[in-house]
């Protein structure tokens, strides 16, 4: 097995990509999105993080953290905040269908993939092009048709500090 070594930078910022265990549709249910945002904010008041961009989608999640300039432990964040969603869902994910036998012995829920994607931003024209990316996935997977139409991302929020634009991405101007 190909050993994998993780690049950390003191106050950098990078890009994360996690996946539900079996791309579980998991953040389906408006509840588990709200559980999620409790974890995140937990993890965050334990270990200070600047959420840049996020989008949440039915399998997966996409974040843009900025680290303190301090700090350079963006997996102990990940793996902190995988845990406190993964307390807050109880008994789901404990089912056999969803459970091997390595996952049994690790005491694992079939919450989530073991491993996390990442890659450290480098300069402003890559930050932007990863947040572009984090606002478009919604439309990349056919769930909208447009990027203001998902409400679970960090889209709104550039939209009202003016780095993007309502139409930013649209294919319907802008209109609800």
């Amino acid at each position: 097995m190909p050993q994998y070594r993780r690049y950390y930078q003191l106050g950098s910022c990078v890009f994360l990509s996690i996946v539900t265990h079996q791309r579980r549709p998991i953040f389906q249910q408006t509840e588990n999105i709200q559980k999620l945002r409790l974890a995140t904010a937990q993890m965050k008041a334990e270990m200070p993080v600047d959420i840049v961009a996020a989008v949440v989608l039915p399998d997966h999640l996409h974040f843009l953290w900025r680290l303190p300039e301090n700090d350079w432990d963006y997996s102990k964040r990940v793996g902190r905040m995988k845990v406190l969603f993964s307390k807050s869902m109880g008994d789901v994910g404990y089912e056999a269908k969803y459970l091997s036998h390595s996952r049994i012995k690790h005491r694992e829920k079939g919450i989530w993939q073991r491993r996390f994607w990442e890659s450290t931003v480098r300069d402003s024209a890559e930050l932007e092009a990863y947040a572009n990316y984090i606002h478009f996935n919604p439309v990349k997977h056919g769930y909208v048709s447009c990027p203001h139409r998902w409400q679970y991302s960090s889209f709104h929020r550039w939209v009202l500090s003016g780095k993007l634009t309502r139409d930013w991405g649209c294919s319907c101007g802008g209109s609800t």
